[in-house]
């Protein structure tokens, strides 16, 4: 275990700074210190406070954004690029995943592995379906009754949300998905992981019954999920 991951969850052990931090995470563009404070309903030098916190813990990155005016320019803060796993005793996840990864590659087990990633989702949409998902809370699970494309949309948006996908509604018919929860593995093998992603998202609409009206479509975004789900028919995205 890095002490920076120590050191980045300590930093998160606290509501204002987490509320900030999923704040300018869902932003998608630099934020400022008011902007902030106020998603959180604190006073912009508490924010102050608590973002420089967050920016020693390697969790932001801060920079100064000129407006075209006399003075200072204000402070903005973005996401910094860090992937955080703690454990104790420390497992090597990461470097088994990898192996395996290098395995189905160079074994041409691909389909293997989609089919095996097709099944998954699928057994996870039918729990969120008939109310089994053992990630909800017990007091909100429920059985969902037929699904339209938009409530779909929905429900798929506060499942995916729970397994690290940050899923963004762009439009009523449309779902973009803005982390990959299989980075950097994506980047050793885009064609496989990203084949794997979209058999699970596929499966996962089967499995909620709504594989004919919503699809997992593949549109690669640099340093987001290769996946969008949408209208099976979309005229616009």
């Amino acid at each position: 275990m890095k002490d920076p991951d120590i050191r980045a969850v300590a930093a998160l052990d606290d509501e204002l700074r987490r509320g900030m931090y999923r704040f300018i995470r869902a932003a998608r563009r630099p934020v400022t210190r008011d902007e902030a404070a106020a998603s959180v309903g604190i006073s912009r030098k508490l924010a102050a406070f608590h973002l420089d916190k967050l920016v020693a813990a390697g969790l932001l990155q801060a920079n100064y954004r000129p407006e075209g005016r006399v003075g200072r320019a204000p402070k903005v803060y973005e996401p910094a690029t860090v992937e955080i796993s703690v454990a104790i005793p420390e497992r090597q996840h990461d470097a088994l995943a990898a192996i395996l990864l290098d395995a189905v590659v160079t074994t041409e087990a691909g389909d293997a592995a989609i089919q095996s990633a097709r099944r998954r989702g699928e057994d996870l949409g039918t729990q969120v379906r008939t109310g089994a998902d053992p990630h909800e809370e017990p007091e909100r699970a429920r059985k969902l009754g037929r699904l339209g494309p938009e409530r779909t949309l929905t429900v798929a948006q506060e499942v995916l949300a729970r397994h690290g996908f940050e899923p963004s509604r762009e439009s009523p018919t449309c779902v973009r998905l803005r982390n990959c929860p299989f980075h950097p593995l994506a980047a050793q093998a885009p064609d496989l992981v990203c084949g794997i992603n979209q058999a699970f998202l596929t499966g996962f609409l089967c499995g909620l019954g709504a594989s004919t009206a919503i699809e997992a479509a593949l549109a690669p975004t640099q340093d987001e999920c290769c996946v969008v789900l949408r209208t099976a028919n979309p005229t616009k995205t």
